[in-house]
């Protein structure tokens, strides 16, 4: 089988796609013929060793999957052979088979495409943790979600409005804005062009917004905790900009705000119900036509740097999905 292969932590661009020798599934685990596999932003952190997992070398990456159970080993019960499914692999998405945890995958609701599938689980279940478990986002609340048109940004202004709160959208050009509206955003700010601390106080009448959801980091970050209103919770979900910020203590004891961190890959593996039912939650949103996820990037699996490097440039709006050429769904 085809498989992308990381054989020393550095430039995306040594990446390179060999022929790759797989085995059975062992108790538990199960082996899967992949559709498609999402891309996502960690991914290129850990090529380059960066993220806070750094997996034994060498290494197939990709965290996403999208297939089609082939086979299962000893004591697997909520899996078959044959069913569609979709989940988080942890390294091993891009390449046409894997072998997994079966704990790590759920069923494929039928009316989920294979593509739409592999740009779903960790945009949507990243943001829905965040927002559920972390924020406690109650209905009527007003949500601030910088970097509102990529994967997990989209994926929050969605459920944002799915639970009831009022929508900020902040982004860097009229285009990422644009898909923020269409994706239900009530507002939307510019912050290369505008004043992200100013838009907000007018935007609120000065009370402030209730949670932030920063995938971004950056510079943005301190100026939305001063926009917080009282006992506002500001998500730290990422840091696509490439910097760590470090926010002034005083800001939190003025606002009695929390700083909050989000990190979804733990949440799901101790907190198994919690995440069960939260998917249970999106899938419904997805049938129901309240969650759209937005695929901008079709490429194949032998251009997987390339998806990596757009990426890195912060130049996707949405979600990149890798594609093996099987359609087995």
């Amino acid at each position: 089988m085809r498989a992308v292969i990381c054989k020393a932590f550095g430039p995306l661009e040594d990446l390179v796609v060999e022929a790759k020798e797989l085995g059975e599934p062992g108790p538990g685990e199960v082996r899967v013929a992949i559709e498609a596999a999402g891309v996502n932003f960690p991914d290129t952190l850990m090529v380059e060793g960066k993220y806070q997992v750094k997996p034994p070398l060498p290494f197939t990456p990709g965290t996403e999957v999208a297939g089609i159970v082939r086979s299962v080993g000893d004591g697997v019960t909520h899996l078959e052979v044959g069913m569609p499914v979709v989940g988080m692999v942890g390294v091993g998405a891009f390449a046409e088979e894997c072998v997994v945890s079966a704990a790590r995958l759920m069923r494929r609701p039928a009316s989920m495409d294979p593509v739409t599938a592999a740009g779903f689980s960790m945009t949507y279940g990243t943001s829905m943790h965040a927002l559920r478990q972390r924020a406690r986002l109650q209905p009527g609340e007003t949500l601030l979600v910088l970097g509102a048109s990529g994967g997990v940004g989209l994926a929050a202004v969605e459920i944002g409005k799915a639970m009831g709160a009022t929508v900020i959208a902040a982004a860097s050009s009229a285009e990422k804005l644009e898909v923020a509206r269409a994706a239900g955003a009530d507002h939307l700010i510019n912050y290369a062009t505008e004043s992200l601390r100013d838009r907000v106080k007018e935007l609120t009448a000065d009370k402030g917004v209730d949670v932030v959801y920063d995938p971004v980091g950056g510079d943005f970050l301190e100026q939305a905790v001063r926009v917080t209103a009282w006992e506002g919770r500001v998500l730290v979900v990422g840091f696509a900009a490439g910097t760590i910020p470090r926010i002034p203590a005083n800001l939190l004891l003025l606002k009695g705000c929390a700083l909050v961190g989000v990190f979804f890959g733990t949440f799901a593996a101790r907190d198994r119900q919690d995440n069960k039912d939260n998917f249970a939650q999106l899938f419904t949103w997805f049938e129901e036509g309240k969650l759209k996820p937005l695929i901008s990037r079709t490429l194949d699996l032998a251009d997987t740097v390339e998806a990596l490097q757009l990426l890195a440039a912060r130049s996707a709006i949405g979600k990149i999905v890798l594609t093996t050429g099987r359609a087995l769904s």
